[in-house]
């Protein structure tokens, strides 16, 4: 049976029930994530596409996707809310190419409270959320969150200290207490009752609920006043003052905003963008702008779909009221997903008048003008990228601009843990997916010739394209510069040498190397080339931190280019991103065996309790930071050697 015939087979046997359904290759990879009300009344609507019926197509990117997908599997799931959040959880691990997908799709900042301690702690995060903890956010960026912290740090005298209780080793109380801005946990300058009723207008604040706080702060010092204790009444006006200074810089405020998120949408050929206004107490508190791209054939309500299950699928709080754009007319589907997740009711409508309204079309105007800036700064990166490329190409005499480059760098300590690292740039573009790291072992001591020299033979020793006509094969090529480039992507099949195994990083072979050094780390890689029969195939330079010299193998000479030279900046961005790689591989395997030394010196400990303690407590600096009690909390570890743990760790400190 041929694979279309088995493609269309699976699609009919498909179950009319919710669920997710994924299209993949001839390579197993993922190339759409969908969900369905009806997998099979969806999927069905595939075949005329599937068929090569010009009139059933959908769009010109689900004809492309259908007529790559060789095979299609399904999730069922026990409504449409489920599905929606499958998907989005699917999209974001697998990134399939037809998909809608976030522009910028990093981790969301969040205020956090961590209300599990006995004195709970205030602060950033972007880790998952942990039950027991308290979170306010996603914020606009990071820096709007270390300014909410600073502001809360003025009024709020909470601890800022590390680990679950307050208090550094020595006993002594830190600087934060002696300017007032701790009130003093560790030395019971506080009670927990005391120190958890600052915690409640922290609380307060951030949940919008100002004016509560404004009256307990006003209340306080009134008392204070009262008793004649003029210092604390001193202090509670400073207090008050800061946080009035902070509710000042509030831009809208209206009576008839209330609580809600308040959404505004564009959508053109390149991409989307949704702007959310978020007002508490009738007060716009932030703003969220998210680009979208890959949005070819699909409507406004489908990407605004796609923003709900993105925004709120990952958010700890749903507010009770969400403004939809003017182009979202099926509000059900939309609240009934929210309300799963706040699990009480949200309503979900069009704003037909008022403030609430006037601020939907002003979110609408936002987003107009941020999909054109950020479809412009992609044009200029671009251009940008393309002007690097050519000027490295007339530079070095290349036969085309070096689209695939790969740097190196070697990082020590004196003679123990030398490493290597490789990343690759594609298009201008880092591709973190195809990074890699070197131990090296074999250069006998400090040889960072050597050491390159090593690094670059196991690369090419495990090259699957070296088997192959090498000529012929060279890197993928972002398709935002492909067109501009004219360039034809000639990648072949994946392979597998005998006794190693296969590594998509070093499949393709690279335009251009280049080597953080000087002359004679560019000889140890001119070597590794030669042995590895690439010699002349591949270009290899080098690029010297002093003065940022390019070394080339044809001249004695470096070669001369201007410090702001398009290709040369690039060179460097090459460089430093290798140096960064490579020194934080460095230090993790440093941290890795410092810890393994220390654990090894433990009283009474052997390999299945040093697994057990590494294991409980997740990290070194949580073991060490960890109380009596809690080291004898540890699983499998007895009272007495644990309490031999805890001198033992205070006495050598």
């Amino acid at each position: 049976m041929r694979a279309g015939d088995e493609l269309t087979q699976q699609i009919r046997s498909a179950p009319d029930l919710p669920g997710v359904y994924l299209f993949r290759d001839g390579a197993g990879d993922v190339l759409y994530a969908g969900k369905a009300l009806s997998l099979r009344r969806r999927l069905a609507s595939y075949l005329p596409a599937r068929a090569g019926d010009a009139a059933g197509r959908l769009s010109v990117k689900t004809d492309e996707m259908v007529g790559r997908a060789v095979s299609v599997e399904w999730i069922v799931t026990s409504n449409e809310m489920e599905a929606l959040l499958l998907e989005n959880n699917l999209i974001k691990r697998h990134r399939p190419p037809f998909n809608i997908r976030l522009r910028d799709d990093k981790s969301y900042p969040y205020i956090m409270v961590t209300l599990e301690e006995e004195f709970p702690r205030v602060q950033f995060t972007r880790q998952p959320h942990r039950r027991g903890n308290l979170y306010f956010g996603p914020f606009s960026n990071a820096a709007k969150v270390r300014d909410t912290l600073d502001a809360l740090a003025k009024v709020f005298p909470v601890r800022t200290c590390r680990g679950r209780r307050p208090g550094r080793r020595s006993g002594s109380p830190c600087l934060q207490f002696h300017i007032d801005r701790c009130c003093g946990p560790c030395i019971g300058a506080v009670d927990a009752t005391e120190y958890r009723a600052t915690i409640d207008q922290v609380v307060d604040f951030l949940s919008g609920r100002e004016g509560r706080v404004v009256a307990g702060l006003e209340r306080s010092m009134q008392e204070a006043a009262g008793r004649q204790d003029f210092e604390s009444a001193a202090l509670y006006r400073n207090r008050l003052e800061a946080l009035r200074h902070v509710l000042e810089r509030q831009q809208i405020e209206s009576s008839s905003l209330g609580s809600a998120d308040v959404t505004g949408l564009a959508v053109d050929e390149w991409g989307a963008n949704v702007q959310v206004f978020v007002t508490r107490d009738g007060r716009l508190a932030d703003r969220r702008s998210l680009t979208f791209i890959n949005v070819a054939g699909a409507d406004p309500q489908e990407i605004f779909e796609h923003f709900v299950a993105e925004y709120y699928g990952g958010t700890p709080a749903v507010s009770a009221e969400l403004i939809v754009p003017a182009t979202v007319r099926d509000t059900a589907r939309v609240a009934s997903f929210l309300e799963g997740l706040r699990g009480a009711k949200v309503e979900v409508r069009q704003a037909e008048r008022g403030d609430k309204r006037r601020l939907r079309e002003l979110a609408d105007r936002n987003a107009v003008l941020a999909l054109e800036h950020e479809r412009l700064r992609e044009e200029r990166t671009r251009e940008r990228r393309l002007g690097a490329l050519i000027a490295l190409e007339d530079a070095l005499g290349l036969g085309g601009p070096p689209i695939r480059i790969e740097g190196y760098d070697v990082s020590n300590l004196g003679e123990e843990d030398i490493v290597a690292s490789m990343v690759v740039f594609e298009g201008g573009a880092p591709k973190k997916s195809d990074y890699r790291k070197f131990a090296i072992g074999s250069t006998g001591g400090q040889d960072d010739v050597g050491a390159i020299r090593e690094a670059l033979a196991r690369r090419f020793a495990r090259d699957e394209a070296v088997s192959g006509d090498v000529a012929s094969r060279v890197a993928s090529v972002p398709e935002s510069i492909a067109g501009d480039l004219s360039m034809t992507k000639a990648v072949g099949a994946p392979g597998t040498r005998a006794g190693r195994a296969y590594d998509p990083s070093f499949e393709a072979v690279p335009d251009l190397i280049l080597i953080d050094g000087g002359k004679g780390q560019l000889g140890g890689a001119v070597a590794a080339l030669r042995e590895a029969g690439l010699e002349g195939v591949v270009t290899v330079i080098s690029l010297a931190k002093r003065e940022e010299e390019v070394f080339v193998p044809w001249a004695p000479e470096p070669l001369d280019l201007a410090d702001d030279d398009p290709g040369l900046l690039l060179l460097r961005r090459v460089r430093d991103e290798a140096h960064r790689f490579a020194l934080g591989f460095h230090r993790s395997r440093r941290a890795a065996q410092t810890t393994a030394s220390l654990l090894d010196q433990l009283p009474g400990v052997g390999e299945k309790r040093k697994q057990a303690i590494v294991r409980h407590f997740g990290s070194p600096e949580r073991f060490l930071e960890a109380t009596r009690e809690e080291l004898e909390a540890v699983p499998g570890l007895p009272g007495k050697v644990a309490r031999d743990i805890h001198a033992y760790l205070h006495k050598t400190g």
